[in-house]
């Protein structure tokens, strides 16, 4: 059997047919499990062995036998069924979320937060053989990615431009903490706005997030005081590692009290201080089956 005459058969119908009147050697008896009339089985072999050009059947009064093309056949045919069988099951397995392939996308404050445990927890309980790919990624590069169906779902900073072609919801917010080296003035007591102005201060880098460093000044400003920002860290723990040299003090998502190094006392920020690290999920419109799980997990995220 040629791999032409094979791709002339394509209709798995009528394999199985063949496949049940090759076992039973009888059309009747295939009928009968098949649960249809034989005459129109009888001619779904005719068909058969027309398309491909080739004597499957030797026929005899009450049996038919099969060729030795049929016997090859017949192989093939089994296993053509089983692959047919495994691409229905594994399309059906995506479709529902349990297999697949997915991309994530992440800024550091949604590990801190526990937002990317919880939704890989949710997502491995589900389909513990998904391919996963995880890439720490700006927010604004995630917006892209996942416009460009690069990226399935993204956790980022902000929500998404508002366009139509994304969907996004709210996944963690807390509160800002501020980080002071231990025997610094301001490690304990009272803790007034106006005291902080001045103060050397870590923030992230105003060239790689300006719109970072302007909600951080204007929520300064707003709070009463306004920094002198002397060093710059691309990350919060960078940040506190400063904050732990006496280079200045920072500013830092309140989940990271229990993972702050020695030597650093987290307070809480006066209380006009409104600036909060908020993660948001965001998917293209139509995510695939395997998002599902891993967003309902995100959304189970302990709170700080």
């Amino acid at each position: 059997i040629t791999s032409d005459q094979m791709r002339l058969m394509l209709d798995l119908q009528q394999l199985r047919y063949f496949v049940a009147v090759a076992e039973t050697e009888n059309v009747g008896r295939a009928a009968a499990r098949l649960h249809i009339s034989q005459s129109p089985l009888s001619r779904q072999m005719q068909q058969l062995e027309g398309r491909l050009g080739l004597g499957l059947f030797v026929r005899e009064k009450k049996r038919l036998r099969l060729t030795a093309v049929g016997r090859t056949f017949l192989k093939e045919a089994h296993a053509l069924l089983a692959h047919a069988a495994k691409v229905e099951n594994g399309a059906r397995e995506i479709a529902q979320g349990r297999a697949g392939r997915l991309a994530v996308g992440y800024v550091e404050g949604a590990v801190h937060s526990g937002v990317v445990a919880a939704g890989l927890r949710a997502l491995r309980r589900q389909a513990p053989d998904a391919d996963l790919e995880l890439r720490g990624m700006r927010s604004t590069a995630q917006f892209e990615a996942i416009a460009q169906r690069d990226l399935d779902v993204g956790l980022t900073y902000s929500a998404p431009p508002v366009d139509g072609i994304f969907v996004s919801r709210l996944c963690a917010e807390e509160k800002f903490l501020l980080a002071v080296p231990e025997g610094h003035a301001l490690a304990a007591g009272r803790l007034l706005p106006q005291w902080l102005n001045g103060q050397p201060f870590i923030a992230s880098p105003a060239a790689r997030s300006p719109f970072a460093r302007q909600a951080f000044l204007q929520a300064c400003a707003v709070a009463g005081f306004m920094p002198s920002i002397q060093f710059e860290a691309d990350n919060p723990t960078t940040a506190l590692e400063f904050v732990e040299a006496g280079l200045g003090l920072a500013i830092v998502q309140a989940s990271l009290r229990h993972r702050a190094p020695p030597g650093i006392v987290l307070r809480a920020m006066p209380g006009a201080f409104s600036l909060r690290m908020r993660v948001y999920s965001v998917t293209a419109r139509e995510p695939p089956g395997l998002v599902r799980a891993f967003l309902e997990g995100c959304q189970r995220a302990p709170r700080p």
